[in-house]
């Protein structure tokens, strides 16, 4: 059973077209976890990996353990983080932001690691987030394969369907390994997206606040 909290986000985000595609499994996280235990044998065989090697033996639970438990297990949105709001008694009417929330994610083309930094802003309506929420959010949305474009979006909208307010704004800086650690191999290289709401789209000054 999933929070009601969850249940908006996930509703609106499938509305938007900006849902983590996904089908529906029948399995459990223990078969999952199971099965992947299972494939990732098979790579490890095929590659020509010894997993008697006392160093390789637990490969492919470590790698099922931590698809299915740990890197992507904001799929699940069981795992949906408790959302403590409160009414916005203080009338607070400026902007709330906070910056250099830690990301990490994967690239869902190969399955490695992006790694980087989230900024996030908005200005209170009726509503206020606890603070460490919104890391919370953050962390959920990385924890699947992702687009860094579509990761930025629903963290947007997650916020605006949680605060009732369009008034959001979402950015993140992040350096892809699978950019960094194959094909072109650029170490240097740093991806940033915005998604803007509200009046973060329309004011200007408000937009370059929220960017400096």
């Amino acid at each position: 059973m999933i929070s009601a909290e969850a249940a908006a986000v996930r509703d609106q985000l499938i509305e938007k077209g900006l849902e983590t595609p996904t089908i529906k499994s029948p399995l459990s996280q223990d078969e999952k976890y199971e099965r992947i235990k299972g494939f990732m044998t098979e790579v490890a065989s095929t590659l020509g990996l010894n997993l008697e090697d006392d160093s390789l033996r637990e490969t492919p639970h470590r790698v099922a353990k931590m698809y299915v438990y740990e890197i992507f297990s904001g799929l699940d949105y069981e795992n949906f983080p408790a959302i403590a709001m409160i009414e916005n008694k203080m009338d607070v009417d400026e902007m709330v932001k906070v910056r250099d929330i830690n990301l990490v994610s994967s690239c869902e083309h190969h399955f490695v690691t992006i790694d980087g930094t989230a900024k996030v802003a908005y200005i209170p309506n009726k509503k206020i987030i606890g603070l460490s929420k919104i890391n919370r959010l953050v962390r959920f949305f990385s924890q699947r394969p992702q687009v860094q474009e579509r990761l930025t979006k629903q963290i947007l909208i997650a916020l605006q369907t949680l605060l009732e307010t369009d008034n959001v704004a979402v950015s993140i800086s992040a350096t892809h390994y699978c950019v960094k650690s194959r094909g072109i191999m650029d170490v240097n290289s740093v991806t940033e997206t915005t998604a803007l709401g509200g009046i973060f789209k329309t004011n200007e000054r408000t937009r370059a606040e929220f960017l400096t």
